[in-house]
C-alpha cells in the first residue's frame, strides 16, 4: 500500500488505515490521509466541516498556535526560529533573545521542556525568559559573566517551580533543559543543563561546546561502554540534569568560556536540530548551503533541514552571527 501522512502529526500511515498509531487522530479509510481535513477531535469527515472552519458536530475549530512558529529578530546579527516540528501536538520549545549596550553584549537562550512532566512548553517558557532578563540585569551590575549565568539558572528555576501543577503517582512536576549564552567583546560564557546545546561554526574551527548531562555521555565518561555500544540503548538520550522541582539539588549549571577566534557562528539548539546533524562538521556544511548568510536566513534554513529529516521533535535554533 502507499505511505502517507497523517495530517496532525505527520506520522507515515497506510492508506486504508483508520487511526494514526502515533497520535490516535481518525483517519477517513476512503481516501488518502494527506487529503484528509475532517475533523481533528470527534473524527467527523470533511463534509461537516463548515465554511468557517468548525466541526458541525462537535463544535471544535482546528487553529494554528502562535507558538507552533516562533521567529525573533533583533536584527542582522542576532535571531532565532523555534518550530513545532512534524510530529509533536505543540511546541514544547522555547528561546529568548537580547542585545544590550548598543549590540555590544548579546544573550541568547534556548530551553527544551521536558515532555514526559506536566506542562513542559510553559516550562520552557518561564525559564528562557526569566533567564534571559535576569542575564541582562546582573551583567549590567558588573557581575562575572560566570556569576550572571549561574544567578540567571537559578531565577529560571524559580520559575519553574513556583508553575502550579497536580501532583500523581503518573507526573512529574514541570521541567525544561537550558542552554544559555552572554557573549562580550569576542569572549562567550555558555551554561547549561540537559541535552540542548552550542556550537561554534566557522571555516576552520568548528566545534560543540558544551557536553550533554545525559546517561550516554555520562556512562560513556566513566569506561562502562564505548560511545557505539551506548548509542544503541533506549537510555542513550535520557538526560540527567534539568530545570524542576525535582532536581533543585543538582541545579547549579556547567559553565565554559569560549574566546572567538574568527569569523563564525554561535549557535545555540535543542535536540530537534542536532539529532540530525550532531557533529559541528555537518552543521558548518549546513550552514554553507543556506541560501543567506544572516541570522534568520541561517536559522530558518537549519529548522528547514530538520524539518525534511523528518520533524520528529520541536526544533529550535538560535544563531548570532559575528
Amino acid at each position: 500500500m502507499t505511505n502517507a501522512q497523517c495530517p496532525n502529526c505527520g506520522t507515515s500511515v497506510l492508506v486504508g488505515d483508520k487511526f494514526c498509531e502515533e497520535c490516535g487522530t481518525p483517519l477517513t479509510a476512503n481516501q488518502p490521509p494527506t487529503a484528509i481535513q475532517g475533523c481533528e477531535k470527534c473524527g467527523a469527515g470533511v463534509e461537516a466541516i463548515d465554511t468557517d472552519g468548525y466541526c458541525s458536530n462537535c463544535g471544535f475549530r482546528s487553529e494554528a498556535k502562535k507558538s507552533d512558529r516562533i521567529e525573533i529578530i533583533i536584527n542582522s546579527q542576532l535571531a532565532g526560529v523555534s518550530d513545532r516540528g512534524l510530529r509533536h501536538h505543540r511546541n514544547e520549545d522555547f528561546l529568548a533573545l537580547h542585545q544590550i549596550n548598543d549590540s555590544q553584549i548579546n544573550i541568547i537562550v534556548v530551553c527544551d521542556g521536558v515532555s514526559s512532566a506536566e506542562q513542559p512548553d510553559l516550562a520552557a517558557r518561564n525559564a528562557a525568559e526569566t533567564a534571559a532578563l535576569e542575564l541582562a540585569h546582573v551583567w549590567q551590575t558588573g557581575e562575572k559573566p560566570e556569576l550572571a549565568i549561574k544567578s540567571a539558572f537559578a531565577a529560571a528555576l524559580d520559575s519553574v517551580c513556583n508553575i502550579p501543577y497536580v501532583s500523581g503517582v503518573n507526573s512529574d512536576p514541570p521541567s525544561t533543559t537550558i542552554v544559555a549564552a552572554i557573549v562580550y567583546n569576542r569572549t562567550v560564557t555558555i551554561g547549561w543543563l540537559g541535552d540542548s546545546r552550542a556550537y561554534w561554526i566557522s571555516g576552520k574551527a568548528s566545534q560543540q561546546l558544551t557536553q550533554d548531562d545525559s546517561w550516554l555521555y555520562e556512562v560513556v565518561a566513566a569506561g562502562e561502554m564505548s560511545e557505539a555500544e551506548a548509542r544503541k540503548s533506549p537510555q542513550a538520550h535520557a538526560i540527567t540534569r534539568w530545570l524542576g522541582a525535582d532536581a533543585v539539588a543538582d541545579a547549579t549549571p556547567s559553565i565554559v568560556n569560549f574566546t572567538i577566534p574568527e569569523s563564525g557562528y554561535l549557535l545555540l539548539c535543542s535536540d530537534g536540530l542536532w539529532n540530525y546533524a550532531p557533529e559541528a562538521e555537518e552543521l558548518l556544511n549546513l550552514v554553507e548551503r543556506s541560501p543567506g548568510k544572516d541570522a534568520i536566513s541561517v536559522s530558518r534554513s537549519l529548522v528547514e533541514f530538520a524539518r525534511q529529516g523528518g520533524g520528529h521533535d520541536n526544533i529550535t535554533v538560535a544563531v548570532l552571527a559575528l
